[in-house]
């Protein structure tokens, strides 16, 4: 059974917290609108009070400071996607918002809101794990910090409390990561739900040897999966298809894909693995 729903768009942040503390799990934010408008139309978003945040300026806007980004909660894909701060410490995450939906979708969805519908196939979600991206989450009477990795518990839940909203994103620089990848598959090259995503960052010696290593696959498991035993095994060993087809039993352990009607969980499985191959590209042949 469907509710009524109100609507309320506040200026500031202050009034926004307001509402949430007032309202607390009876209140659903609205960003850019692309998840819950749908969810209304279906009736699987039925709050009393929905709280729309995409005029508040604190939310908006991408900071540099010394070591790191901030990422305004409010921030589109397209906003990120042309952002000067954001090319030299996160290029995966304009890869990833290129691939996100249509033009029109990628000007309306916000970061805050991709990482809040905790989807696994969320596009831009590998890329922050990669990243260690930091949580501002703020309340009326509270201000904490967590790892998005702690944040997102499964598929639509996070840790986000009542009456809390998050406010932003921090990335810090890693200048010792010079190689850059994100892939995405899908059933078709554009507009296409993720069926497996991998945001991998490594640091290579002067001859090839990887000094250190960060993956991230999407949509291989009910969260993003980041397996740090793949990236030890990694770790002090040249990058060649040899040694990337030796991680392959170590990646099979760490995921655990499902069948849908995008594709099996076998042939996830499979892409999952092959996917590392492509960090070979522009490096040596595949064979």
């Amino acid at each position: 059974m469907k509710r009524d729903v109100a609507y309320v768009r506040p200026g500031t942040l202050e009034e926004a917290l307001y509402f949430l503390k007032e309202e607390g799990e009876n209140s659903q934010i609205l960003a850019g609108g692309t998840d819950v408008i749908t969810g209304l139309r279906s009736g699987t978003v039925r709050s009393g009070l929905l709280v729309d945040i995409s005029r508040i300026p604190e939310l908006k806007g991408i900071e540099e400071k010394e070591d790191t980004i901030c990422i305004g909660a409010g921030v589109t894909l397209s906003e990120i996607m042309t952002s000067n701060a954001v090319a030299p410490v996160a290029p995966l995450l304009q890869k990833a918002a290129r691939v996100f939906g249509s033009t029109q979708i990628r000007n309306m969805a916000t970061i805050g809101g991709n990482i809040c519908r905790a989807s696994p196939a969320g596009d831009t979600l590998p890329v922050l794990y990669a990243h260690e991206a930091q949580l501002e989450l703020i309340s009326s009477s509270s201000l904490r910090r967590m790892l998005l990795s702690d944040f997102i518990r499964g598929p639509g839940e996070t840790l986000l409390g009542a009456g809390e909203l998050l406010r932003g994103i921090r990335l810090k620089k890693v200048p010792e990561f010079c190689v850059h990848q994100f892939e995405k598959v899908g059933n078709r090259k554009v507009l296409a739900v993720s069926i497996v995503s991998l945001a991998a960052l490594l640091s290579l010696d002067h001859t090839g040897i990887i000094e250190g290593a960060r993956l991230a696959w999407g949509s291989v498991a009910p969260t993003v999966v980041r397996s740090t035993q793949v990236e030890q095994f990694l770790t002090g060993k040249p990058l060649t298809a040899k040694t990337l087809n030796e991680t392959f039993p170590l990646v099979q352990e760490a995921i655990s894909p499902i069948d849908d009607i995008r594709a099996s969980a076998v042939y996830r499985r499979r892409v999952a693995a092959g996917l590392l191959f492509r960090l070979l590209k522009d490096r040596e042949p595949r064979d």
